[in-house]
This record gives C-alpha cells, sequence and structure tokens, in this order.
C-alpha cells in the first residue's frame, strides 16, 4: 500500500509544472480575449446604435433600401450574413442555412469563453491541492519554510485560476446576450426581405 501511495504522491507532484504552465498559458489567452471583448464592445455598440435606427425605419417595401446604408462588412460576422441574406433572398433553403451557420458559428465564439469557465477552476484547483501534499510533509518535519512556499504556490494558482474563469463568465455573459439579439435582427430582417422582394 506505501508504494501505491508514494507513486501517487510522485505522479501528483509531477503534475505541478505543467499546471502551472497551463495556468499561465490560459491567463495569457484570458487577457488577450478580455482585450479583443472590449474592442468588439465598442464595435457593436456603434453597429447596435445604427442598426436599431433602421430597424425602427425598416418595413417590406424599404428593407433592402435600409440596409444598403449599413457600414462594409469587413471582419463583422453580422454584417456578412446580411450581405448574403440580402443578396440570396429568393432562395429560401440558403436563407435557412445561413441564419443555421450564424448560430453555429456564434456557439462556436461563445465555445472559447467556456473552456475559460470551466478549465480555470479545475486547473486552479489541480494547483492548490498539489502542493500541500509538500506543504504537509514540510510541516511535519518542521521546515517551515517549505510549507510557507508550497502554501503561496497553493493560493496563487487558486487566484489566476479563478481570474481566468472571471474573465470567461463576464464575456460568455454578454456575448450570449449579444448574439441572442443578432440571431433574433436577422430572423427579422430576412422576413422584412422577404416581404420586399
Amino acid at each position: 500500500m506505501e508504494t501505491i501511495s508514494n507513486a501517487l504522491f510522485w505522479i501528483s507532484n509531477g503534475m505541478l509544472v505543467p499546471v502551472i504552465v497551463l495556468l499561465l498559458l490560459f491567463f495569457a489567452r484570458a487577457i488577450i480575449l478580455a482585450g479583443g471583448f472590449f474592442g468588439e464592445f465598442y464595435q457593436r455598440m456603434q453597429l447596435r446604435k445604427q442598426l436599431s435606427e433602421i430597424l425602427e425605419e425598416m418595413n417590406t417595401g424599404n428593407a433592402g433600401l435600409l440596409l444598403n446604408t449599413l457600414p462594409e462588412p469587413h471582419n463583422n460576422p453580422l454584417l456578412r450574413c446580411l450581405k448574403k441574406l440580402k443578396a440570396h433572398i429568393h432562395d429560401d433553403a440558403y436563407c435557412e442555412r445561413l441564419l443555421a451557420n450564424f448560430e453555429v458559428d456564434a456557439e462556436k465564439e461563445l465555445g472559447r469563453s467556456r473552456m475559460f469557465v470551466k478549465l480555470g477552476p479545475m486547473l486552479g484547483l489541480m494547483g492548490t491541492l498539489i502542493p500541500m501534499g509538500p506543504a504537509l510533509v514540510g510541516l511535519a518535519n518542521g521546515d517551515i519554510t517549505s510549507m510557507a512556499y508550497n502554501m503561496q504556490v497553493a493560493f496563487a494558482t487558486t487566484v489566476v485560476g479563478m481570474l481566468i474563469a472571471a474573465i470567461g463568465v463576464v464575456t460568455l455573459q454578454v456575448k450570449q446576450r449579444w448574439y441572442a439579439h443578432e440571431m433574433n435582427d436577422l430572423e427579422f430582417i430576412c422576413k422584412k426581405l422577404k416581404g420586399d422582394a
């Protein structure tokens, strides 16, 4: 039994460095995600204002003309989808496929934030529990320095893991609202364009 316990102890301790490296990588990715999120937030607020005004004025007779006033799509998925929708409005199957693909792409984008929400706390917990074994051994042997170092590692990994999860939760919540709103707008515009055609 002691051999099995020692093997588990060494396996657990061997995972500390990979866990810390993964935490640092996820932390860097979470910071990049947060930076990109704020840039996207600003762009979407400008587009949302313009699109809301267009949707208020839109009816079956002027839908196509109003959509022409929107900016060029560049890298905005909503504007790209609107352009394709307008070009293929007579093809019902294509329009349904386009809306379904927009929803799939939205889920793919949300998957990034979900990954941070799930993996941040997992890695943080692993980073907390792994150093606790050596900390307890240090306490038993009277080595307070070793215990203090291991506890410091344990607490630091917990904080980093929770920060990663917090960034994931905030971006996930806001992006879910964005995509639900955009999906609703696309369906509304599709119906108006079909009436206009």
